[in-house]
């Protein structure tokens, strides 16, 4: 017996359950006939035709409106860019020369300008190794007969005071070889002092020679002590460590009384004006990207602050590894709020397009990403599918699907389908057609939008 009562308590609530629910059903009927027999209705809602109307009862429901038409605007076409500042010009200035420092000059993060002196090292070495070049110099050009006031060039061989001697040894050694041979003509002098003359006739000639090569090589040896001079003399100056570009210090790498020596780096100097950002722009826009277009980004570090700048540098090939090309972008930094290895986000703005066609947001539907509008014709809607582009404030480009000259509703559209009557209360653009426009660069801009493209 206890499983029959567990069966019949089952059924009841069966019952219950079934009751209830046919009250509902009932309720829900005569609801729905008092509001087809009422009047009137919520404004913007469906409503029924009028009782007794022309219409009567069961006349097709028809949808209050608003309506808008396709616009016209003129779009900025703009290229993402995601990169990082650099300076253009970064130089580690070396020391020329071995020494000990004796000032730096220079602090953290000071402006210097080309030719600066950020470093002195102890020129006492140096000077003094100039002084012995300038005394050997000294010493050459007294050989030569240069006294650096009416003589300040290597005279011609036949003047200096060496040649000019063994040339004259050399015409006297000639004259009593003349007389010799005239005298033994005569019988008058012996054969041995004959060969004497000539013999000494040769070693004039020899001594001539060795003269003039002496002379030639003092001249050479003239270039070579005017050279070490030279070179004393810039090592001298190379004590005075100047900066080799303008910017800022960026590190300090030698100390007052350190000892360095040649090419041993003393300060990093960084360009900060003007500044590049570099970046890699997507293969698809290969064609868009070219030298001297404008730029707009942003940094962290400045929120709310666009800076602009200008393509200067456009790579001719792409990354195999990326599918990407690199692109430099100038920027000016007067002020030097930007600074280099920053992250730059912003936009690079390509060309501009007038007259495209573009619709409101009010007037699209779009349910599992398929954008749609309803195109009102003869006092009913049509759902038409439409693709959409960029996004300007309210309105969206229109890339396909309308002609341009439809009306659509622009209220209630979760109300309409195809074949629902409407009833037009009003226009969303009471002026007509509106033409609207993306900023130009240096101005707000909603990017972005469904199905955008650059």
């Amino acid at each position: 017996m206890r499983p029959l009562y567990g069966n019949g308590k089952i059924q009841g609530k069966k019952l219950l359950i079934i009751s209830c629910l046919a009250l509902i059903l009932l309720f829900s009927i005569s609801c729905g006939k008092g509001g087809a027999n009422s009047g009137g209705g919520m404004p913007g809602s469906a409503k029924a035709g009028k009782a007794g109307g022309r219409g009567g009862p069961g006349a097709a429901a028809e949808v209050s409106i608003l309506t808008t038409g396709v616009q016209r605007i003129a779009i900025q076409r703009q290229v993402d860019l995601a990169g990082s500042l650099i300076s253009p010009d970064q130089a580690r200035v070396s020391s020329e020369v071995a020494g000990v420092v004796r000032k730096v000059l220079v602090e953290l993060g000071q402006e210097v300008a080309v030719g600066q002196v950020v470093v002195q090292l102890d020129p006492r070495e140096i000077d003094l190794a100039l002084q012995r070049a300038r005394s050997q110099l000294k010493q050459t050009e007294a050989q030569l007969g240069i006294d650096g006031v009416r003589v300040k060039e290597p005279l011609p061989e036949e003047q200096i005071s060496s040649v000019r001697m063994a040339i004259a040894n050399r015409d006297d050694a000639h004259a009593q070889l003349r007389r010799a041979q005239r005298l033994r003509a005569q019988n008058l002098l012996s054969q041995a002092d004959l060969d004497t003359a000539e013999t000494k006739v040769k070693v004039t000639e020899a001594n001539y020679q060795a003269a003039l090569e002496s002379v030639q090589s003092l001249k050479a040896t003239l270039q070579e002590r005017r050279h070490a001079v030279e070179l004393a003399e810039k090592k001298l100056r190379d004590t005075d460590i100047r900066a080799s570009v303008a910017g800022q210090i960026a590190e300090k790498l030698v100390q007052q009384g350190e000892f360095i020596r040649e090419n041993t780096p003393v300060v990093t100097i960084v360009q900060m004006n003007p500044l590049k950002v570099k970046t890699a722009i997507q293969e698809r826009h290969a064609g868009l990207v070219r030298v001297g277009l404008p730029v707009e980004f942003s940094v962290e570090s400045a929120p709310g602050q666009k800076f602009t700048g200008k393509v200067s540098n456009v790579s001719p090939s792409v990354d195999q590894a990326t599918r990407t090309f690199p692109v430099e972008i100038l920027v000016e930094n007067r002020d030097r709020r930007l600074k280099p290895g920053f992250f730059a986000k912003g936009l690079i703005f390509t060309h501009r397009d007038e007259n495209v066609m573009a619709i409101p947001d009010a007037a699209i539907s779009t349910l599992a990403g398929v954008s749609n509008v309803y195109v009102i014709e003869g006092g009913k809607a049509r759902q038409q599918m439409v693709t959409l582009g960029t996004r300007v404030g309210d309105l969206f480009e229109l890339l396909g699907g309308l002609e341009g000259n439809e009306t659509l509703a622009a209220s209630n559209l979760t109300l309409l389908a195809t074949g629902v009557s409407v009833k037009v209360a009003g226009s969303s653009n009471p002026g007509g057609p509106a033409s609207a426009s993306v900023p130009a660069p240096g101005g707000t801009n909603e990017g972005g939008g469904r199905g955008g493209r650059p």
